[in-house]
C-alpha cells in the first residue's frame, strides 16, 4: 500500500484528510490529484466488468444472482469481491429471480384408476424381514443448473436405500429407474410389498406394469395423508444402498 492508499483508508476510517497529510508531510493538493486519477481507474475497472456481469446474467437467462454471476466470473479468472458484483449489479438494474425454496412432488393422477390399498398400516418401524417391505419417494435438490429430483427406495426393515435415481424431471421414468435398480441390487422374491404415496408417478401404468412383471405388491398411502409418509423423513440420513 503506497502512502496515498494509506491516506485514503484513514480518510474512511477518521473522516479527515488534513491532519493525515500534515502527519505524513504529505501535500494535500498532490492526494487530491491521485484520488482524482485513482478514481478514474476503478470507473474503468466497474465499466469493464459490469459488461461481462451483464453479458453472465444475460447467457443465464436473467436468472442469475451476484453469488451465481461472482461465482461465474470467478470461473473466468476474473477477481473480485461479491460485494463489488452486488453493487454493479444494483446499478445496472439486474436482479437474480429467485426460486422457490419449495416445490410440490405429489401431484395425484385425477384420471388415474390406482386400486391398491395400503397394505403396511403405517407401520414404519425398522425390522429383522428384508426385502419384505420397500418405500419409494420423491425430494428435491437444488443445485446451480437449477432443480434436481431425487427418487429413493428404503428398505423398512434395515432402513437402507436400496435403489436411487436423480433427473431434472418427475416423470414416471424416475421412480422406475430407482426401483429397477433397487431390483438389480437386491434380487427380492415375489411377495414383496412397495409402498409409496398417491403421486402421479406411482399410479402411472409403467410403474404399476414394473411391479407386475417382478412380482411386486403396490401398496399406497390413504388419499390426502400426509402423515402417512413417515418414513421420507429418515431418508437424509440414510447410509448407502446395501
Amino acid at each position: 500500500m503506497n502512502m496515498y492508499s494509506f491516506i485514503e483508508a484513514e480518510k474512511a476510517e477518521q473522516g479527515n484528510v488534513v491532519v493525515t497529510c500534515e502527519l505524513f508531510k504529505v501535500s494535500r493538493s498532490a492526494y487530491y490529484e491521485w484520488e482524482k486519477r485513482d478514481a478514474s481507474r476503478r470507473e474503468l475497472g466497474d465499466a469493464d466488468l459490469g459488461t461481462q456481469i451483464h453479458r453472465i446474467h444475460k447467457r443465464s437467462r436473467q436468472t442469475y444472482g451476484a453469488p451465481r454471476v461472482h461465482w461465474a466470473l470467478r470461473q473466468q479468472g476474473e477477481r473480485c469481491s461479491r460485494k463489488r458484483v452486488a453493487r454493479l449489479m444494483r446499478q445496472l438494474g439486474l436482479v437474480g429471480r429467485d426460486p422457490k425454496r419449495w416445490k410440490k412432488t405429489t401431484v395425484a393422477d385425477p384420471g388415474a384408476r390406482a386400486t391398491a390399498i395400503d397394505l403396511i398400516g403405517r407401520n414404519f418401524k425398522p425390522g429383522t424381514n428384508l426385502d419384505h417391505t420397500w418405500a419409494g419417494d420423491i425430494t428435491y435438490v437444488r443445485t446451480w443448473e437449477g432443480w434436481m429430483y431425487l427418487a429413493s427406495v428404503i428398505d423398512l426393515a434395515s432402513r437402507r436405500v436400496v435403489g436411487w435415481a436423480m433427473a431434472d424431471h418427475m416423470r414416471a421414468e424416475l421412480v422406475c429407474d430407482a426401483l429397477e435398480m433397487a431390483i438389480g441390487a437386491r434380487h427380492p422374491k415375489p411377495g414383496l410389498i412397495f409402498h409409496a404415496d398417491r403421486g402421479s408417478q406411482y399410479t402411472s401404468g409403467k410403474f404399476t406394469r414394473l411391479l407386475t412383471t417382478h412380482g411386486i405388491q403396490q401398496s399406497l398411502s390413504r388419499p390426502r395423508q400426509c402423515w402417512d409418509k413417515d418414513y421420507a423423513t429418515d431418508c437424509t440420513s440414510l447410509p448407502a444402498c446395501a
